[in-house]
């Protein structure tokens, strides 16, 4: 898997390059791999603008402005949360887009509600934003590198979806 996730990022930095967009991440469950994944490709610089580990509910308060209220009463791994992280790390960066990812790794912390596996990610971008949950099997490395590897498809969709050719 590890060369399949470095392909990905390296084409998705290509889009990215080609279009003059720059990517921002927000990252819980997925601990700063999707960074890590896109700053191992040389020149990255020029289409990665930075990326937040906000592992704690505090730090996405704090760091990435997702509202305690929002913490409170869907939790961590939901679709308003990760929406928040996506749009407080767009900012933060001045990025064209964010993507971010929350969810339970396990092996502990699952619910019947959200069992371990249970990912949602978001996408932030100039045609608005968009989230989708997932749920993934395996051990923790599994769920975070299948969490990184469908963060990173995602992104690479919606950039070659996004170019608009004029008529």
């Amino acid at each position: 898997m590890a060369d399949d996730l470095r392909d990905l990022a390296a084409r998705l930095g290509r889009a990215l390059a080609d279009r003059g967009l720059m990517l921002a991440t927000a990252e819980s469950c997925t601990g700063g791999l999707v960074s890590c994944l896109v700053t191992d490709i040389a020149g990255s610089s020029a289409w990665f603008a930075g990326g937040v580990v906000s592992y704690t509910n505090a730090a996405k308060c704090r760091i990435l402005g997702v509202p305690q209220a929002v913490l409170d009463t869907r939790g961590a791994v939901s679709r308003e949360t990760v929406l928040a992280m996506a749009k407080g790390a767009r900012g933060i960066f001045g990025a064209d887009l964010a993507l971010a990812v929350s969810g339970i790794a396990g092996p502990d912390g699952g619910t019947p509600e959200k069992p371990v596996g249970t990912v949602w990610m978001a996408w932030d971008g100039p045609c608005g934003a968009r989230a989708e949950v997932h749920h993934f099997e395996g051990g923790r490395l599994d769920v975070k590198g299948a969490a990184a590897k469908t963060a990173l498809a995602a992104a690479l969709a919606l950039v070659v979806e996004s170019r608009s050719d004029p008529a």
